[in-house]
């Protein structure tokens, strides 16, 4: 059951696991009286989950017991301490192999260790829950189990026997695998209550990936699909995948000056909120410029803005707004203005689709600054996502009646342009600004090529960025072919003249 369903939630008590994110994936929590199966390589966090559950349900008072049967003790409390945490409040049970075992003399020659360690394995844990009557329970890892048992068929009874056990002392069971066979073990999907896979994604450039997915889960709505996590300091860190439909609502939406009288005329009386914008062209055609100038203008209106920075350093965007008479600084002076670089080879798109829900839900952002667009395609596994993902965000702003800015880098700087991902039919207003030739100079221009939901001019403007100050000039009328980058020229001298001067 999945997000077609996720308006159904079973009769079971639900237990949080202690990651909140993991919780809203799961759709609320664990069931009791349940056995679940963690499957993942090695290094991919299994053993921080389940840590994390273990002292969530012992901070609530109940009685939580780890069993590890391929860890010491010592390396365990060692990736507790790693994170900040002791054990002290869990049970601790460790039956890794003695060091007797390595004595021939002690290896049995007339039977199988299956034979043997199994039942002598399968009693200490049961008389361990016996012993401390425990609500949660890890068993680490299933992987000693599976060669103890020697058969695929011993190992499926075993792990049926331990399931129907922990059932009728109602505990909530996490068996931990480390996926060392060369398959996903079926065997054990089929019986457990609820399977959570975590991948380990290995990038040819930039730290390692991580997304989770639930397998299955019996009579619980869960939130299907592939959600990116993070391990650090403190635990795992689950960020549920975005669902733009989930926020629908109705608000009354206004528009947004930038303070520059001839570039609000230019957009039809400025942006709409609810609304993306994206601004295109070459690099250092003032696409950045702009975007600052509207997040200063609504930090002015008591606004708060949140800028995601791709391509630029924080004392780079504030000094050369300070210099073009912008009041960025000021913003954020006054907490008004969240500016927050990004690097892509580090930050996973669902962290940042997280971070941008924060800003909104938590900072109550009015104004959502992404620059740019060509960073946020290199934070991308492929391509071919970033449409999707890119789509439910700008449905999910426009949903919280936040006004989105887009910045896309073309490639080229006169005459044809490309570019490397096309969201012009995704925004609802686009801004293009280009170069063009004149009289031996080079020039700026500024045009709205589509605005939804209210009127534009439609004109080619002249733009450029000196004297300290943002400059929207007159409609370029006497020139043809201005969006080229090498107009033909098409007025008399003295319009020329003029054009002249207003630069």
């Amino acid at each position: 059951m999945s997000d077609a369903s996720r308006g159904h939630v079973g009769t079971q008590e639900l237990v949080p696991t202690g990651i909140e994110g993991l919780d809203d994936v799961l759709g609320g929590g664990l069931q009791r009286r349940r056995s679940y199966l963690v499957e993942g390589v090695p290094g991919s966090g299994k053993t921080t989950l389940a840590m994390q559950f273990l002292l969530a349900a012992a901070a609530r008072g109940e009685t939580a017991l780890y069993v590890t049967l391929s860890e010491t003790g010592e390396e365990l409390n060692d990736v507790a301490a790693s994170h900040g945490w002791s054990l002290a409040s869990i049970v601790l049970h460790e039956m890794t192999p003695n060091e007797g075992l390595l004595d021939p003399d002690e290896q049995s020659t007339m039977f199988h260790p299956s034979e043997i360690e199994l039942a002598q394995t399968t009693r200490e844990i049961l008389a361990d829950v016996d012993r401390h009557n425990p609500t949660c329970v890890v068993i680490d890892s299933l992987s000693e189990l599976r060669m103890l048992s020697g058969s695929p068929l011993r190992y499926r009874r075993q792990i049926l026997a331990l399931k129907q056990y922990f059932a009728s002392r109602g505990c909530i069971v996490l068996l931990l695998d480390d996926m060392t066979s060369t398959e996903p073990d079926q065997q054990v999907q089929s019986i457990v209550h609820a399977v959570l896979l975590l991948e380990q994604l290995n990038p040819e450039y930039g730290s390692d990936r991580r997304r989770l997915r639930v397998v299955k889960y019996r009579a619980q709505a869960f939130r299907g699909g592939y959600h990116d996590y993070c391990v650090r300091r403190g635990g795992l860190q689950v960020f549920p995948r975005l669902v733009a439909s989930e926020h629908r609502q109705i608000l009354p939406r206004t528009k947004l000056s930038s303070n520059l009288p001839q570039l609000d005329a230019l957009l039809g009386g400025g942006l709409e909120q609810g609304t993306s914008t994206l601004f295109a062209g070459s690099a250092g055609t003032g696409k950045s410029t702009l975007a600052a100038q509207f997040a200063a203008a609504a930090a002015a209106r008591g606004e708060h803005v949140a800028m995601f920075i791709f391509d630029e350093a924080i004392s780079t965007l504030l000094t050369r707004a300070e210099q073009l008479g912008i009041p960025l600084a000021e913003g954020v002076t006054k907490g008004l203005v969240n500016i927050r670089p990004v690097d892509p080879a580090e930050l996973s798109p669902g962290e940042l689709m997280h971070l941008i829900r924060v800003s909104v839900e938590r900072d109550n952002a009015a104004m959502v600054v992404i620059d740019s667009l060509n960073g946020y395609l290199n934070a991308m596994p492929g391509e071919r996502y970033l449409t999707i993902q890119l789509h439910e965000l700008l449905a999910y702003l426009g949903q919280r009646n936040v006004a989105t800015i887009l910045v896309s880098a073309h490639q080229g700087l006169l005459g044809p342009m490309t570019t490397t991902v096309d969201a012009s039919y995704l925004a609802d207003a686009v801004v293009l600004l280009r170069f063009f030739e004149n009289r031996g100079e080079i020039r700026q221009a500024v045009s709205v090529l589509k605005k939804r939901g209210s009127r534009h001019e439609r004109t080619i403007r002249e733009f450029g960025l000196h004297n300290g100050t943002i400059h929207v000039g007159d409609a370029l009328t006497s020139f043809r072919g201005v969006l080229t980058g090498v107009p033909v020229y098409e007025g008399q001298d003295d319009d020329a003249e003029k054009s002249d001067d207003r630069g």
